[in-house]
């Protein structure tokens, strides 16, 4: 599998501040591992696993605090994705690149999924919960005709 290049543009934007924080740091994690060369692989994964306990736990909590409905299929599907991510891991210390690329590549194609279904639903629970309604996000460079 061939990763394309992840790149943070306005279509990730849920309208959830701490949500869209969260996001645009872990494009900016997948996309330094994606032009880092191999001597600096390790030490980035490491970020990127930080990065990924930090996120999936303030998201968790967020799904916690609100009681959203969906939370279990949402909450189960992080903690999937930091086993795997914590698996690698260990292959990428015996110097198995070649498995931390290949979930890389899933990572970038597993996040526009993830963030445009579960994210949405999750940002859209706990803004009405907390405001009483939907947020309204402004997208750049939409073209509206």
């Amino acid at each position: 599998m061939t990763a394309d290049t992840l790149t943070w543009h306005d279509d990730f934007l849920l309208g959830h501040s701490a949500i869209d924080t969260y996001h645009e740091a872990f494009v900016g994690h997948v996309r330094a591992l994606q032009e880092a060369d191999d001597a600096n692989w390790l030490a980035l994964y490491d970020e990127l696993l930080k990065h990924l306990e930090e996120h999936f736990g303030a998201e968790d909590k967020l799904m916690l605090d609100t009681e959203f409905p969906p939370r279990q299929c949402h909450m189960d599907e992080h903690a999937a994705v930091l086993a795997s991510v914590r698996e690698v891991r260990e292959r990428l210390a015996e110097g198995r690149l070649d498995i931390a690329r290949d979930l890389l590549a899933h990572l970038v194609e597993w996040f526009p999924k993830h963030s445009q279904h579960l994210d949405s639903a999750l940002a859209h629970w706990a803004n009405k919960s907390r405001l009483g309604g939907k947020a309204v996000v402004i997208k750049r460079g939409l073209n509206l005709r």
